[in-house]
């Protein structure tokens, strides 16, 4: 007779999703995983299959999680310019916070590039993030918040760009001013 699984999955790829942020793929163990999740290996093959599958989850997860955020801010019925430095700022903010976390798309294109489906996973996410911003930046011309010369994909493609490289910056520890100047000057390419 089959036992019932007596942990809650995705709680479980929320904390596992945690414990990759804050020591990345190579230096999270299985026995980090089951001791996290507080399972037995047979319960998490059972579920997740391997530290690989689980890590891709817990990868879906993230970018699902910040592709509602973001989108949540730019769809707020605000001004392009407000809402894409609310973005920025918040990302500066998370960072300065605790620069160690970083984000987990860009730890995984770092330390996993590698492995092409957690690479996979990472373009999925970067695109994902590429075109929330182009449709937001569309609804803003249209507005007539930007000029019609202004190229929507083109404006995203950079801030995504933008977006990683802040990322990167606050977790080499830049400091406030650094990343304050660089999300100003980001900033003018709206205008």
């Amino acid at each position: 007779m089959a036992r019932t699984r007596e942990f809650d999955i995705d709680q479980a790829v929320d904390r596992a999703m945690d414990l990759f942020w804050r020591r990345g793929y190579a230096e999270t163990s299985l026995q980090d995983l089951l001791k996290e999740l507080s399972i037995g290996s047979g319960s998490f093959y059972a579920a997740f299959g391997s530290k690989e599958r689980l890590y891709l989850r817990a990868l879906d997860r993230y970018a699902s999680l910040q592709g509602s955020d973001l989108e949540g801010i730019l769809d707020e019925e605000t001004e392009i310019r407000t809402a894409v430095r609310k973005v920025l700022a918040s990302l500066v903010e998370a960072d300065l916070t605790d620069p160690t976390r970083g984000c987990l798309v860009v730890n995984a294109a770092t330390q996993c590039a590698d492995q092409p489906m957690a690479a996979d996973r990472v373009s999925t996410a970067i695109r994902q993030v590429e075109s929330l911003l182009t449709g937001a930046l569309e609804r803003a011309r249209a507005r007539g918040e930007l000029s019609p010369e202004k190229d929507p994909r083109e404006l995203a493609r950079f801030l995504t760009t933008f977006i990683q490289g802040v990322r990167i910056a606050g977790r080499a520890q830049m400091g406030r001013e650094f990343l304050e100047d660089a999300l100003s000057t980001a900033l003018r390419a709206l205008d």
